[in-house]
């Protein structure tokens, strides 16, 4: 008998939605990921195609986290286990 654990992993990759799964995860990852600070004055609205799109508060906001982007993305797909997000896209 298998586990409900495995078996569900199963199904998820069988159904061909493992990567929207992984990629959904880093919206709610997102404040774990950068922080109460930042995760106050951006929010993660959703993914398209592997590219997670932020709403930022104000402009100096987007440029901070614009030149972050790279260690925002290591550090997401670090803790969502795949390679899900490509870029990031502030808005």
């Amino acid at each position: 008998m298998k586990h409900l654990k495995k078996v569900l992993a199963e199904a998820v990759e069988g159904a061909g939605i493992k990567s929207a799964l992984s990629q959904e995860s880093a919206v709610i990852l997102w404040g774990a990921v950068v922080g109460k600070a930042v995760s106050s004055a951006a929010k993660a609205e959703r993914v398209e195609s592997g590219v997670l799109v932020v709403k930022v508060e104000t402009s100096v906001w987007r440029q901070e986290l614009h030149m972050q982007k790279s260690e925002i993305i290591k550090k997401i797909n670090k803790k969502i286990g795949t390679k899900a997000i490509k870029d990031i896209r502030f808005i």
